[in-house]
């Protein structure tokens, strides 16, 4: 990981200033760096150390940190890690276009390593992340919206990267279809889990642990698991609550809002959702071999579950 960091510092040069400047901001943000961290895990699993191997664990996490300069943007989010998103520091412009910056210089990346697939791998998963993306925006404050579309969402949103960043690793060593098809399953499986939990803790984490403002996939109207299972759980009264706080995007009543997720159990429904595609993540890599690398892999999984930030 910290030829990885070495990797992304070298490559955020730029002849303007700004773009360094609102770039460096985001990256060095304290990020999980979880996309880089499996690719790179996925390829000891396989016991596979290709030197092309940190260049693109650097390319995943430009690609992520992209997306996140737009979402913040869209989204008027003003704290991300705990300190002002790089729109609230910098502007809605210079954020926008230094995520444009951090794409085109991931594909220049790509380039440089000079395989094919690799490139179809990471241009299909970016094209897939921009349709959830927008299909996203389409669902915002819809209070019809069910848990199957929810999961459409995240598996292209947030889960697509995930899976490339673990099928990557198979390409780079040459593996099998299996074993491909193996850790891209896995990588789907997990980064639908952490997107599971991430909602979870909306609802019931500590703002100031996770480093953003509590109810405000609600303020922003996004419909997320914990909200899907309240309304179908809920009585009509709280039903009619929740479905106006989604319509409007108010959050005056977030502490009834709150008690309401809590009494119907939305938030354990929502853990157990998490704990099946932890499950799935586990058993997709069991075919891999037995060594340190897939241990961490399977403890990863585990302690995803366990996520309070």
């Amino acid at each position: 990981m910290q030829t990885v960091d070495r990797v992304i510092s070298d490559r955020l040069t730029s002849d303007v200033p700004l773009v360094k400047e609102v770039a460096q901001y985001i990256i060095s943000a304290g990020g999980k760096r979880l996309r880089p961290a499996l690719l790179l895990l996925v390829s000891g699993a396989l016991e596979s150390f290709h030197p092309h191997r940190h260049t693109l664990a650097a390319v995943v996490e430009f690609i992520h940190t992209a997306t996140l300069l737009h979402d913040d943007v869209v989204d008027e989010s003003t704290l991300r890690r705990g300190r002002a998103t790089a729109n609230e520091r910098f502007g809605n412009a210079p954020s926008v276009l230094v995520g444009d910056f951090l794409y085109s210089r991931a594909f220049q990346m790509m380039v440089d390593v000079d395989n094919m697939r690799v490139m179809q791998v990471l241009s299909d998963a970016t094209n897939v992340i921009a349709e959830g993306e927008v299909q996203q925006l389409v669902n915002m404050h819809d209070p019809s919206l069910d848990e199957a579309a929810y999961l459409r969402v995240i598996r292209s949103k947030t889960a697509k990267l995930f899976e490339a960043s673990a099928r990557l690793a198979p390409i780079l060593a040459g593996a099998s279809p299996a074993i491909e098809q193996a850790c891209a399953t896995y990588g789907q499986a997990l980064g639908t889990a952490f997107q599971v939990i991430d909602d979870v803790l909306d609802y019931e984490g500590d703002a100031n642990e996770l480093g953003k403002n509590l109810g405000d996939d609600l303020r922003e109207g996004k419909v997320t698991l914990p909200v899907i299972c309240a309304l179908q759980k809920g009585s009509p009264a709280e039903q009619t609550l929740l479905r106006n706080a989604i319509v409007s995007g108010d959050v005056d009543h977030m502490a009834d809002i709150l008690q309401i997720i809590r009494r119907t159990g939305a938030l354990e429904i929502a853990r157990a959702s998490a704990s099946e595609e932890a499950r799935r993540a586990i058993s997709a890599v069991q075919s891999l071999p037995s060594n340190e690398y897939r241990a961490a892999l399977l403890q990863l999984a585990a302690d995803l579950l366990e996520r309070r930030s």
